[in-house]
């Protein structure tokens, strides 16, 4: 009897929304610290910081540790680390809805190249229609988008499908110890970046802690935390589905932090590939697990 270990369904949904607002707040807060650290600087503190959090909460020297860990750690941290560096550096000259819908592409490429169903052409339209209303054109000068804040996205939606890839291959670790050493491997490879970008000196700003510990907590401690939460309630097809609203409520925090109001045709593409991710979700077969 595991009773006390499940919550009512309307508990997870408000769970897995309080994720979403709370991960797109952070990812907004963040973006404030690009003028002080730059993307570069912010993917660092806040991989660090969260690492710092996961050492504390889970204590990974208590879990049984062997050698064959050590590769699929290198290979999740990596690819946790580009996806994180990749998705901030497209931040500084892309809408943060725009950015996460665009992001959003990585992982519903995975989910409709593992299906192949004739339904999985409609849901391609739909992500190509979107994904033109995003392309950078004359006649919208005024909405077009930053081509190379573009390929940054590209790039991160590319590395979330391999972190996808990676996770899968932890299975056998127990998640504490996977999240904690994976997040700190990640914080590992973004940080000759930050280096590079601003020096070690620019990166030890005290004053700024309270800010890269506030951005660890929004955007992983406590987003990853309530969806395990929902995930207990809510089976993986719903739980799918309201994931793919992620980009709109990053349109909405972009709106209210940031003052990054959309274009009409970037609202579209937005509901387009939002659209697309539900319906993937929806017709999804169930897996054999």
């Amino acid at each position: 009897m595991n009773h006390h270990k499940s919550y009512p369904f309307s508990f997870g949904v408000i769970a897995l929304i309080a994720s979403m607002i709370s991960l797109c707040m952070g990812t907004s807060f963040a973006k404030s610290l690009f003028s002080e650290i730059g993307a570069q600087g912010t993917t660092f503190y806040r991989l660090m910081f969260s690492a710092i959090l996961l050492w504390i909460i889970w204590r990974p020297w208590r879990f049984k540790f062997t050698r064959a860990y050590i590769f699929p750690i290198i290979f999740y941290g990596v690819s946790l680390g580009m996806l994180n560096f990749l998705f901030y550096m497209a931040l500084r000259t892309i809408p943060l809805g725009i950015a996460i819908a665009i992001e959003f592409c990585g992982p519903l490429g995975l989910a409709l190249f593992a299906s192949r169903k004739k339904i999985d052409f409609l849901w391609i339209a739909l992500v190509i229609i979107g994904l033109l209303f995003l392309i950078p054109n004359e006649s919208t000068s005024a909405t077009s988008l930053d081509p190379i804040g573009l390929m940054y996205c590209v790039a991160a939606a590319i590395f979330w499908a391999i972190y996808i890839i990676a996770g899968q291959k932890m299975s056998n670790i127990h998640p504490g110890q996977a999240s904690t050493l994976g997040i700190t491997m990640a914080a590992l490879t973004v940080m000759p970046f930050a280096i590079a970008s601003i020096g070690v000196e620019g990166l030890w700003r005290v004053e700024l802690f309270w800010v890269g510990l506030v951005v660890g907590i929004l955007s992983s401690a406590l987003p990853y935390s309530l969806e395990m939460i929902s995930l207990r309630s809510l089976d993986r097809k719903t739980f799918g589905v309201l994931l793919s609203l992620e980009p709109a409520f990053g349109a909405i925090a972009g709106a209210i932090v940031l003052h990054e109001f959309l274009s009409i045709q970037q609202i579209i593409a937005i509901i387009c590939i939002v659209s697309a991710s539900m319906g993937c979700t929806l017709t999804a077969k169930r897996g054999k697990k």
